[in-house]
């Protein structure tokens, strides 16, 4: 069961992050609600990556915050990293492991009981038709297969918000159907997916709703219907909206 607070599942307030000289993400702020796909869109260098990584509690921020169901990454970090998932671009793996062995492990690393921490792995594993390679080693397996199992390893102790950064890139098509569908029945449960990608054509058909993100902040949210309206055409794709208005945002 996902919690079902009064406050927003992820609520982003304000996040500031320099490097050196250059700044990186500039008051982003975004509220997204229980049971919502909610896509980031942007270029190399928008500052995607970056607003993850504070919203996962794995980078501090200059200035601002992030509450998942109304926990301070803040004040109560550890509340709200319990009810967190994060899945990097690049997600690290232990070769030397199995499937069945890798999800157990880090089902114990969250404090899951290990009757429970095995039944949560084998069904991941036969979600994302990893079963039959369940023995075999995780450095022999494909890359979409291990990024399959990275997306198993961050459902294992059972989060009501997922991070996801790129979680698509590099699966074949029966591969991201597997994924898509998984998102798709784990937001239907009442979850919470933030995640971000470059295939355009997979969020016009997935987010409930898109942010738009340039220069490290949201310059254009809404439904792909409401971003449309935005640029005056309703029959546009995503992409020729999503061009439209980074283009109309970098001439301001």
């Amino acid at each position: 069961m996902h919690p079902s607070p009064l406050h927003a599942a992820c609520e982003v307030q304000a996040l500031i992050k320099h490097f050196k000289a250059a700044q990186a993400v500039n008051g982003l702020s975004l509220s997204i609600p229980s049971g919502t796909l909610y896509t980031l869109l942007g270029a190399n260098g928008a500052g995607k990556t970056t607003s993850l990584r504070m919203m996962a509690g794995l980078l501090q921020p200059d200035a601002g915050d992030v509450r998942i169901h109304g926990h301070s990454m803040q004040s109560t970090p550890a509340k709200a990293k319990q009810l967190l998932a994060y899945l990097p671009d690049d997600p690290l793996l232990y070769g030397k492991l199995r499937p069945l062995e890798h999800l157990e492990f880090v089902a114990a690393l969250w404090n899951v009981p290990a009757a429970l921490a095995q039944s949560r792995a084998e069904a991941c594993l036969e979600q994302l038709g990893l079963w039959e390679k369940r023995g075999d080693w995780i450095e022999t397996l494909s890359r979409g297969m291990r990024q399959k199992l990275a997306l198993a390893s961050a459902l294992v102790h059972a989060p009501s918000v997922m991070l996801l950064d790129e979680p698509l890139t590099g699966l074949d098509a029966p591969a991201a159907r597997q994924v898509k569908d998984l998102l798709k029945n784990f937001t239907q449960e009442g979850g919470t997916v933030l995640l971000t990608t470059h295939l355009l054509d997979v969020a016009e058909r997935m987010a409930d709703r898109i942010g738009v993100i340039q220069a490290g902040r949201i310059t254009h949210e809404g439904t792909i219907d409401e971003l449309r309206a935005q640029t005056g055409h309703a029959a546009e794709t995503l992409e020729d909206v999503f061009l439209h208005l980074t283009r109309t945002a970098s001439l301001r």
